[in-house]
């Protein structure tokens, strides 16, 4: 039996090894400096800083994509396009400037999605599991809401004139997204049927129900969440038969149905799946609502490729409408379920998220111009997600590392969590992976301690900018200033006395003398 193991485990280390390790080229010492000078030729040329108004602002946020995260997507999406991995370049990784941020909430060091949401959305950093209101309130107590709430850039961009979106692979009432519109001091108030009888009494209102009322007028709202749109035991139009999609209301209301009312005279469109999506052209849409799926949309890799559109089919749908005002947009774009993901301890599925979510960054990049489109790409947090021992270059990043434990001799995978679901035993010792189907996709990475769900980590994530004032997110930033900075380079919110020039003529200061002297005849001339 023991031989038997020693040389399936043989075999699974040659087969990492057999194929050669890197390129050929990269023996000659003048392909890495070659390389080197194309860089520093790019890295100069960031002296003449883009100090143009920023006419349009994204914020992708990869919910749960620490660094660890996106070296492990870099290596995914260059092994899919059949390269070793490490040398590919992610869309974010050709961003010009990058930082870290800090991401504790006020009361906790290791945050959740929810506070970190309110500290980039809204600029101030608040307590775990409260979303759009300042540390003053307290998670779950209802009667601490009222003159704690805070708003975001979302809503300053509205009030600027900007039209304003919201993309997300998971619910559009879960953490991330809600801290855009709502202030909630229980980010799981999902719908006013999981929210206790006292809060409602003291008139606290459910995220789904502020999505529409505190912001009634948001241009395009894209993700899942149905159930909390409608009355308690209503059938899900996808899935009539099954009672666990029905709606969740008890207030008895259809929020779909009134926004449609609402909207009918002013271009607004209500669509549940793809086909109805593409139906649409975006120039005769001012207002669209997309709900896709009951709760979070599906993982990229169980995606019905014919009912549920990708992140970046939303995207594109998204810009393509957003675009048309002439004052410009703000898009908050989540790939909410790479969080998932790893809270499942299932690294493919999580990967594969991060991945898809860099097909939408290059989306949105050629849709929009760097001259006037401020694009930030970030996370909220990381996790306890890690993958090492020492592979060879072009190892399949699912794949297992190159030598066996020299303490219980068995073979281990790259990936490995800190903890989580991935935790088994098998008589008493640790599972030998060489029996089990590691590379599938719902496959749970070994983890070293045992909990239903993975837990989020604590270190610094990256900021990755490119487009106007993007050179203001450097070095190591508290994550509260990531929406600042975005409202500096738009003009909205409370920094605007730099985008006017001394005789008050507004949107003057970041632009060309050329171009500033052609605004200024047309002025004259009308």
């Amino acid at each position: 039996m023991k031989v038997a193991v020693l040389v399936i485990l043989s075999c699974l280390v040659w087969e990492g090894m057999a194929k050669p390790e890197f390129p050929e080229q990269e023996k000659d010492p003048g392909f890495w400096k070659e390389w080197a000078q194309r860089t520093l030729k790019n890295a100069l040329t960031l002296q003449d800083l883009n100090k143009n108004v920023a006419k349009n602002i994204i914020l992708f946020l990869g919910d749960g994509m620490g660094v660890p995260t996106v070296t492990a997507a870099r290596i995914l999406k260059g092994q899919l396009n059949g390269q070793n991995g490490e040398e590919t370049q992610l869309e974010m990784d050709k961003f010009p400037y990058v930082a870290l941020s800090k991401t504790y909430n006020t009361n906790a060091q290791v945050p959740d999605s929810a506070g970190t949401a309110t500290a980039y959305l809204c600029g101030v950093k608040a307590n775990e599991g409260t979303v759009g209101v300042s540390a003053a309130a307290v998670k779950s107590q209802c009667n601490t809401t009222r003159g704690n709430e805070v708003t975001s850039i979302l809503k300053w961009a509205k009030d600027a004139g900007k039209s304003v979106g919201i993309v997300t692979t998971t619910r559009v009432n879960h953490a991330t997204p809600s801290a855009a519109y709502a202030h909630c001091v229980d980010r799981d108030w999902y719908s006013d049927g999981e929210m206790p009888d006292e809060a409602l009494q003291n008139g606290c209102k459910d995220i789904a129900r502020q999505l529409f009322e505190n912001i009634p007028d948001i241009d395009v709202i894209m993700g899942g969440g149905r159930r909390s749109m409608y009355p308690r035991n209503t059938p899900d139009v996808e899935y009539p038969g099954e009672k666990k999609h029905n709606g969740t209301r008890k207030d008895g209301r259809n929020l779909v149905g009134e926004w449609t009312d609402r909207m009918k005279d002013k271009r607004g469109y209500y669509v549940w799946n793809k086909k109805d999506l593409f139906s649409l052209n975006p120039n005769n849409v001012d207002y669209l609502l997309g709900l896709f799926e009951p709760a979070d949309l599906p993982y990229e890799l169980e995606r019905n490729k014919e009912t549920d559109p990708s992140l970046t089919e939303m995207v594109d749908v998204a810009i393509k409408i957003l675009q048309k005002n002439e004052r410009g947009f703000y898009l908050l774009v989540e790939g909410g379920r790479i969080d998932h993901g790893h809270h499942d301890g299932k690294a493919k599925q999580a990967l594969h998220e991060a991945v898809e979510m860099d097909r939408a960054i290059t989306r949105a990049g050629l849709l929009t111009s760097i001259y006037d489109t401020l694009t930030v790409v970030t996370a909220d947090h990381s996790h306890v997600f890690s993958f090492g021992g020492y592979t060879h270059r072009g190892n399949s990043i699912f794949g297992l590392a190159p030598i066996i434990s020299d303490i219980d001799q068995k073979p281990f995978t790259s990936i490995l969590y800190g903890n989580g679901p991935g935790f088994k035993l098998v008589n008493g010792a640790r599972e030998n992976v060489s029996t089990v189907d590691f590379k599938q996709n719902n496959y749970q990475a070994q983890a070293a301690v045992p909990l239903s769900m993975e837990t989020h980590g604590g270190e610094d994530v990256a900021i990755f900018s490119k487009g106007p004032m993007a050179h203001l997110l450097h070095g190591v930033q508290e994550q509260h200033y990531i929406p600042h900075v975005m409202a500096y380079a738009a003009c909205i919110g409370q920094n605007k006395d730099h985008c006017r020039t001394n005789s008050g003529s507004p949107f003057l200061s970041h632009i060309s003398p050329t171009l500033a002297l052609l605004l200024s005849v047309k002025w004259l001339l009308c």
